[in-house]
C-alpha cells in the first residue's frame, strides 16, 4: 500500500455566514478524512488542497433531512485508499491530475 497522507478536517457545529444557502441557521458538523499519496505529486495536491480549506472551497453546508451540516464540496477528495475510482479510493490513476486540474 504504501504511505498515505492523512488530512483530517474537524468541523463543529457553528451558524452559517451571508452567502451560505441559510445564513444565520446552525449546522452540524463533523469529521473528515482524505487520503494522498506521499510522493512529490500528492505532497503538492496536499498544498493546493490546503489553500482550497483555507479560502472556504473544501466544503458546503447543505440540508440532509431537515438539518443543515457540512459536506465536502465540489473539488474530489480520496475517502478511502482502496476500492477504486468508483469508491473514491485508489487505485485511481488520474486523480492527482484531475484534482490538479480542478484546484
Amino acid at each position: 500500500r504504501g504511505t498515505a497522507l492523512q488530512p483530517l478536517f474537524k468541523m463543529s457545529y457553528s451558524c452559517s455566514k451571508v452567502g451560505h444557502p441559510r445564513p444565520g441557521q446552525p449546522y452540524k458538523g463533523g469529521n473528515f478524512c482524505a487520503f494522498l499519496p506521499d510522493n512529490p505529486e500528492g505532497l503538492k495536491t496536499a498544498k493546493l488542497l490546503k489553500k482550497a480549506f483555507e479560502r472556504g472551497l473544501t466544503f458546503q453546508i447543505k440540508s440532509c433531512n431537515g438539518e443543515e451540516r457540512v459536506m465536502w464540496g465540489f473539488i474530489p477528495h480520496k475517502t478511502s485508499w482502496d476500492g477504486g475510482k468508483a469508491r473514491n479510493g485508489y487505485p485511481d490513476v488520474q486523480y492527482l491530475h484531475e484534482v490538479g486540474t480542478i484546484l
